[in-house]
C-alpha cells in the first residue's frame, strides 16, 4: 500500500474538521493527491480506502460513521456506473480530476460541509464533465425530474440546454408562463435575477429560475437579431396536457406538446375520437410536434407505433451494445396520410417520431430543421432518495442517420415572426389534403417534389 503523499497531509490538517465528518472529502482529496504525484489511479483508489478506515478508527461517535459510509457508497456507485455504462470510455484520471476540483470548490466556499453536501459536489462535478445532459440528483432535483416525467412540475414551463457556455432555450411548453412571456426557441438565458447564468451548470441554473409558485423571476434574454430583452416571468405549477387535438375541415390536427407518463395512450385515445367522426372519420392527419422539448424514450415509440404497421422506430448505440426499438402490426390511423410539423425545438423523443415517420416513408416533414439532441440519458436511483442522469448511448433512425445532427424537413417553410398567421400550419393542412386526394407529392430519396 502506497503512503499518503505531503500535499495531502497538508489538505487534511487544513480541512480536519471536515475530514473528520466526511471520510468522502479526505478519500477524494487522497486521490487528486495520489495522482498528481504519479501514482496509478487504481492505487490511489487503495490509498483513498485506507484513509477513509483511518479516519473511521478515529471517530468515538459511530452515528456519523454510518452517515459517511453511506454517501462514499453513492460516489463509489456512481463512480463505477460512469466506468462501466458511460456512451465513450472514460479513464479514472479525469474522473477524479473532475470529483476532486468540485470538491475543492465547495470547500473554498465552505470549510466544514456536511457528509452529503460533499459527495454531492465531488459526484456533480463529476458528472457535469462529460456532457450537457449527465448530471447528480439530490434529493430536490430528483424529486423535480419525477415530476416532470408526471406532467406536473413547478417553474416556467422552458426546456433549455447548456451547450459550450450559454443557457439556451430549447423550446418553452405551450401555455406555460416561458411560452406566454415570448420565450423563443434559440434564446440565450444570461440572467436570472441578475445573477450571471453562463458560469453556473445546467443544474445551478435550473435551480435559480425555479421556485415558489407565485414569485417573479427576471431574466434577461439575448435573442438572434435584436437587442437584448429584459422580460419578469411569473413561477406555477405547470401542469403539461401532453395531448391535444381538433379537426381542421377534413384533416384530424394532432399536437403533442411534451413525451410524458401516458402521452402514447393519450394520443391513441385523440387519433381514435377523430376517426369516429361522422361516419368516415378525418381524412389525413398533421402531427405537430412543433417546440416540442422530448421526454420519456417509450412514449416516443408508442407514438410512432401508433402511425406505423410494424417495423423499425429507432435504435441506440451504447459504448459497447444497442437497442432496436420496432411498432407493432396495426396502424392506428387505417394508413391515412401524413404530415408531421417539426421546427428548432423540435428535440430528442420529438426528433424519433420525426426520423421514424421520414425513414419509413409514413409522413411528409414540414417545417424547420429539429433541435438536434440525440443522446440517451439513463436514469438511476441512487440510496437516500438521490438519483443520477447518465448519457449511456445515442438515437439513430431506422436508416441509420444520427438524431444529434438534427432531422431536415421534407418541405423546409419558416414562420414569419412578423405576422401571426401560422405558415407552416396552413401548408401542412393543405398538402394533408393533397395526399388525401392523390399522389400530388412524392418522395424522391426523402424529399418532397411539390
Amino acid at each position: 500500500m502506497i503512503s499518503t503523499p505531503l500535499a495531502m497531509r497538508a489538505f487534511y490538517r487544513k480541512h480536519r474538521q471536515s475530514v473528520l465528518f466526511c471520510a468522502t472529502g479526505a478519500a477524494l482529496g487522497v486521490i487528486v493527491g495520489c495522482v498528481n504525484a504519479g501514482y496509478p489511479a487504481a492505487d490511489a483508489r487503495l490509498a483513498a480506502d485506507k484513509l477513509h478506515q483511518e479516519i473511521i478508527a478515529l471517530r468515538s461517535d459511530a452515528a456519523p460513521t454510518r452517515v459517511v459510509d453511506r454517501d462514499l457508497r453513492i460516489f463509489e456507485r456512481v463512480f463505477d456506473r460512469v466506468k462501466d455504462d458511460y456512451v465513450h470510455p472514460v479513464d479514472d484520471a479525469t474522473l477524479i480530476k473532475a470529483a476532486t476540483e468540485g470538491l475543492r470548490d465547495a470547500l473554498a466556499e465552505q470549510d466544514d460541509l456536511p457528509a452529503d453536501k460533499l459527495v454531492g459536489a465531488a459526484t456533480h462535478a463529476m458528472l457535469i464533465s462529460l456532457d450537457p445532459y449527465s448530471d447528480y440528483l439530490d434529493r430536490p432535483a430528483f424529486q423535480n425530474l419525477q415530476e416532470e416525467t408526471r406532467g406536473r412540475f413547478g417553474g416556467l414551463g422552458v426546456e433549455i440546454t447548456k451547450r459550450d457556455g450559454p443557457l439556451r432555450v430549447v423550446s418553452p411548453i405551450e401555455g406555460t408562463p416561458a411560452a406566454r412571456a415570448g420565450l423563443k426557441p434559440g434564446d440565450v438565458i444570461t440572467h436570472a435575477d441578475g445573477t450571471a447564468l453562463e458560469p453556473l451548470s445546467l443544474r445551478e441554473a435550473i435551480n435559480l429560475l425555479r421556485g415558489e409558485p407565485g414569485t417573479d423571476v427576471s431574466l434577461r434574454i439575448a435573442r438572434a437579431g435584436s437587442s437584448d430583452l429584459e422580460l419578469t416571468v411569473t413561477r406555477e405549477i405547470i401542469r403539461v396536457a401532453s395531448v391535444k387535438s381538433r379537426v381542421e375541415g377534413e384533416v384530424g390536427y394532432l399536437r403533442v406538446t411534451s413525451f410524458s407518463s401516458g402521452t402514447g395512450a393519450n394520443l391513441a385515445d385523440a387519433i381514435n375520437e377523430l376517426n369516429r367522426r361522422d361516419e368516415g372519420g378525418v381524412q389525413a392527419f398533421v402531427l405537430d410536434l412543433r417546440n416540442n422539448p422530448g421526454g420519456l424514450l417509450d412514449q416516443s415509440v408508442q407514438v410512432a407505433d401508433l402511425f406505423l404497421d410494424s417495423g423499425l422506430v429507432v435504435y441506440t448505440k451504447g459504448r459497447d451494445s444497442g437497442q432496436e426499438f420496432s411498432a407493432h402490426d396495426g396502424d392506428l390511423t387505417g394508413g391515412k396520410p401524413l404530415v408531421v410539423l417539426i421546427n428548432h425545438g423540435s428535440a430528442s423523443a420529438s426528433e424519433i417520431v420525426a426520423g421514424a415517420m421520414q425513414d419509413r416513408r409514413r409522413g411528409v416533414l414540414v417545417g424547420e430543421k429539429s433541435f438536434g439532441k440525440g443522446s440517451v440519458q439513463t436514469i438511476f436511483d441512487l440510496p437516500d432518495n438521490r438519483g443520477m442522469k447518465l448519457t449511456t448511448a445515442l438515437y439513430f433512425t431506422p436508416n441509420g442517420h444520427s438524431v444529434e445532427g438534427g432531422i431536415v424537413p421534407d418541405l423546409e417553410i419558416s414562420d414569419d415572426p412578423e405576422t401571426e398567421d401560422d405558415e407552416q400550419l396552413q401548408r401542412a393542412l393543405k398538402l394533408a389534403i393533397e395526399l388525401a386526394g392523390g399522389p400530388s407529392v412524392f418522395w424522391n430519396a426523402g424529399v418532397v417534389n411539390n
